[in-house]
């Protein structure tokens, strides 16, 4: 008899921390203000509903993220991970994330199917920010509303660019090229040729973004292209800084929660996923982080509503470029930025 009671409490004892182990969810994602304010809106509210501890790993960039769930074919030790729509494709493409479905995750479905459609199936569309023209209210008298502005005189050797290391690179050439006459991807000389004019206006080229950041903090920079997620934190901040979404329209940067094949909790990390994308959680992340959002029946304020992109109308505005085609341009543009674009800052 003592021998069976043992041999029970093992089996029950083992069966709870088994138990404990599966509701114990690893979200990878990044630092700094951003994990204060997904902790606050989401992770904390997700715990509380479901019982559930979550781990948030901080560590990594997305596409360090990728490299990472590439290296260990899937199981890089995390369960979600934050990364962007480029991430999404590859890993959809090598076989190394999950595909989403409504079956899976219900809340795909309340999604603008436009901007899902860039991200594929494996990736979730958790945010949408776009790439915003970010400038220094004490230094220009006038606030600008196009991209044209970047070339104004008074802005010779205050503008800073992104190396083409930096996706802010090509989404800015393909701009220019649409506004210049060209297209997004088949033809974009027009786009070329302005930006090497853009470089001889510029003072030089920063690959990270907080670096270029530090430069418009020291007043060194009146005016470059940022995201503007980051930017309405500099504007929260009390820097004399504004931003604006230029007339002529712009690429967004479409973010996503992906699950890795060899997720260890992949029943937890699609509900985390479905969580995220709820109506309530969207209109939480969007007011919280100050970014925009591929969910349009969200209600938000109208403060909110005018920086963000929440509407469909918002949606109709942005200029969509074929990722995986991008893709297979970057070899060939990032060469030909060396050739017409730095040599022309020389």
């Amino acid at each position: 008899m003592k021998r069976k009671i043992m041999l029970v409490t093992f089996i029950v004892g083992t069966g709870v921390a088994g138990t404990a182990a599966a509701e114990r969810l690893i979200v990878n994602s990044y630092g700094g203000p951003y994990e204060d304010i997904i902790r606050s809106r989401i992770i904390e509210p997700f715990e509380k509903e479901f019982g559930v501890k979550v781990v948030y790993d901080a560590v990594g960039s997305a596409s360090q993220d990728y490299a990472k769930i590439k290296a260990t074919r899937g199981r890089p030790g995390f369960d979600v991970v934050v990364m962007t729509a480029s991430q999404s494709l590859d890993g959809c493409r090598d076989g190394l994330l999950e595909r989403f479905s409504p079956e899976i995750v219900p809340n795909i479905a309340k999604l603008n199917p436009e901007i899902s459609a860039i991200a594929g199936t494996c990736g979730a569309v958790h945010e949408v920010q776009y790439l915003s023209l970010l400038w220094r209210k004490d230094k220009l008298a006038t606030a600008p509303v196009s991209w044209s502005a970047l070339f104004d005189e008074e802005l010779k050797g205050k503008v800073i660019l992104p190396t083409f290391q930096n996706i802010m690179a090509a989404y800015l050439m393909q701009i220019m090229s649409v506004t210049n006459g060209g297209d997004l991807m088949d033809n974009v000389d027009p786009g070329f040729e302005a930006m090497g004019r853009l470089a001889r206006q510029s003072m030089g080229f920063e690959q990270s973004s907080s670096i270029m950041e530090n430069y418009l903090k020291e007043g060194e920079v009146w005016a470059m292209p940022f995201w503007n997620g980051r930017a309405q934190l500099l504007v929260d901040s009390g820097l004399p800084v504004d931003y604006v979404r230029p007339k002529e329209g712009t690429i967004p940067l479409v973010a996503t929660l992906n699950v890795p094949i060899g997720a260890r909790n992949k029943d937890m990390a699609y509900r985390f996923v479905n969580f995220f994308l709820e109506k309530s959680s969207q209109e939480a992340w969007v007011t919280g982080y100050n970014v925009g959002t591929a969910r349009t029946d969200i209600e938000v304020p109208d403060a909110v509503r005018a920086r963000q992109i929440t509407t469909e109308a918002d949606l109709k505005t942005l200029l969509l470029p074929d990722l995986s085609g991008l893709a297979a341009k970057l070899p060939e543009w990032g060469a030909r930025w060396e050739r017409e674009v730095i040599a022309a800052a020389r």
